[in-house]
């Protein structure tokens, strides 16, 4: 077990009361290096300035976020590292706030009243448990995914107590490795233990990375017939739809999810954008004011939301609360990067839907200039820029904004959205020259890199791929042949950090966009043999590219 005295601690609870009962019970059992915060705010900025080993979180903070908002933000925004253990305490027992609490795995979920023996027993009990996978978590923290893989299989030979919890580990991390056939083959030895149920979540999540849909679906269908509280289910099953551009099956999906937890800003946030797109309004309405709502303590709030709630009151016809909406954007959010660009968009559309053709068109010129000096705004955004652009004679402009869309496509699922929005706005013949064009541009690239290989021009060729990943920084397959660049001029030109930390991220980049990319395995382990041969220790090069991000 960790060294006790060298355990550092955060409370956030309101009451001084508490804190103080809570003080009194750690220092007994030896930690002593303790803070006490009182809001979510205060412990967002504390916690992105360094880390802490145990988080005791109340639910209800009074002020401000909650607890399960608090800890939804640092998940989504990877503050947490997996060596901390947070514990949520509570008096809260309703199903619905319950349920979207322990989606976002705290380590505990402590009911109260609990005696202090009650308390430091399940922090024992999570203390030897970290220690057991610390190796894991410290090879994944690095991004070194098979060494984490190799330290799950020597924890189940170690630790047999937790042999499930590693074999579960190692599936999801086969997984993240973009290795799914691997993973299968764990799930399904998985399936016929006492954790059936999420072996089969699992085991579904493989055979979609494998585009097995019909099988993943047949699995999911029959998991939540039998147990409808298995909310990642549910988003897997939406995710294997949405695959198959079954759009409406899967916003049905997500909304008995949101049923079942109700309070997951990701979710309400997925299922909004999806009704947007199938002109299901009112679930759009009804998410996007709830997304609104629940962010408005957050640090993390999203300009984005606010114009998809501006385009879900104006499919009501409620221009007049559209218009509040968009002041409220600049007034609240007025310090966010996306902000300028979102409050034009959402006022150009405003304009075009009061027939304001003058205004609209002034806001869309705006709009676009403030996108065109990297407003980092998302591609579902950008389409609706490109819309109304269309809709108000800006074909130009349109036809910029959708490229960069396709430039941007991460996978074949995401091209075929920007697709199909062209086509539901009567353009397919610039959705078929579009994607032409984009598909081109990417194949040329990859030639003009492959001529200068050619001409041994290796540092020229990274170049070019360098200025080709900062102009579609979300296209997968532009990231690994940049990274395939690098490693080729590695090898002809002798190692260096900073080319390192180039293939590094350029690999990681891919693997975030599409894990189950068929050449992402192969660069990886070209790249890990790259760094073997230097003698280069991943963690270092883990290191170096953080460093150069």
């Amino acid at each position: 077990m960790d060294e006790i005295s060298a355990l550092t601690v955060m409370f956030i609870e309101p009451s001084t009361n508490v804190r103080t009962s809570l003080h009194s019970i750690f220092t007994q059992y030896g930690i002593t290096q303790i803070e006490h915060v009182m809001r979510a705010s205060t412990a967002i900025g504390i916690l992105q300035k360094k880390p802490f080993d145990i988080i005791l979180c109340e639910f209800d903070l009074c002020e401000g976020q909650d607890g399960q908002q608090l800890l939804e933000d640092l998940r989504q925004h990877r503050m947490l590292p997996l060596t901390t253990l947070f514990l949520m305490v509570t008096a809260e027992q309703s199903q619905g706030k319950v349920i979207s609490t322990v989606e976002f795995a705290p380590t505990e979920y402590l009911l109260k009243p609990f005696t202090a023996g009650s308390l430091l027993e399940r922090v024992g009990r999570a203390l030897e448990k970290r220690a057991a996978f610390m190796p894991v978590y410290r090879a994944m923290e690095h991004g070194d995914l098979q060494e984490a893989i190799d330290a799950c299989e020597r924890g189940e030979t170690i630790f047999q107590r937790y042999a499930l919890d590693f074999r579960f580990m190692r599936a999801e991390l086969h997984l993240q490795q973009g290795q799914p056939g691997q993973a299968e083959s764990i799930y399904t030895q998985l399936a016929e233990t006492k954790a059936a149920e999420w072996a089969n979540i699992g085991l579904a999540k493989a055979l979609c990375m494998q585009n097995r849909l019909g099988e993943a679906e047949e699995i999911l269908t029959g998991l939540l017939e039998n147990n409808g509280k298995l909310w990642d289910a549910y988003d897997c099953l939406a995710q294997v739809l949405e695959a198959g551009g079954r759009l409406q099956e899967a916003t049905q999906v997500l909304k008995n999810a949101v049923a079942l937890s109700p309070h997951a800003v990701r979710r309400l946030r997925k299922l909004g954008r999806l009704a947007l797109e199938t002109g299901d309004i009112d679930t759009a309405l009804a998410s996007f004011q709830e997304v609104v709502g629940r962010v408005r303590h957050s640090r993390f709030r999203d300009p984005e939301d606010y114009v998809h709630l501006v385009q879900s009151l104006l499919g009501t016809g409620n221009s007049h609360q559209a218009a509040t909406v968009v002041q409220e954007l600049g007034k609240s959010l007025s310090d966010f990067k996306k902000t300028e660009a979102c409050g034009a968009i959402s006022s150009a559309l405003i304009h075009e839907f009061n027939d304001e053709t003058e205004h609209a068109l002034e806001r869309l010129t705006a709009a676009v200039a403030t996108y065109q000096d990297n407003a980092d705004l998302s591609n579902e955004v950008k389409m609706v820029l490109a819309q109304s652009c269309l809709n108000n004679g800006m074909e130009d402009s349109a036809e910029m904004v959708m490229l960069d869309v396709m430039n941007n496509a991460a996978d074949d699922v995401a091209m075929a959205r920007a697709i199909a929005a062209l086509e539901r706005a009567g353009r397919a013949d610039l959705s078929s020259s579009l994607a032409q064009k984009s598909r081109q541009q990417v194949a040329e690239l990859a030639a003009a890199c492959d001529d200068r290989i050619k001409q041994g021009d290796y540092h020229s060729a990274v170049e070019l791929m360098t200025q080709a990943v900062q102009n579609m920084s979300d296209n997968t397959e532009v990231a690994l042949n940049a990274a395939a660049a690098v490693l080729t001029c590695i090898e002809h030109t002798g190692w260096s950090d900073e080319l390192g930390a180039q293939a590094h991220r350029y690999i990681e980049n891919a693997r975030r966009l599409d894990p189950a990319n068929a050449r992402l395995g192969l660069l990886s382990d070209s790249y890990r043999a790259t760094l073997k041969k230097y003698n280069i220790p991943f963690k270092h090069m883990s290191m170096k590219s953080r460093m150069c991000a």
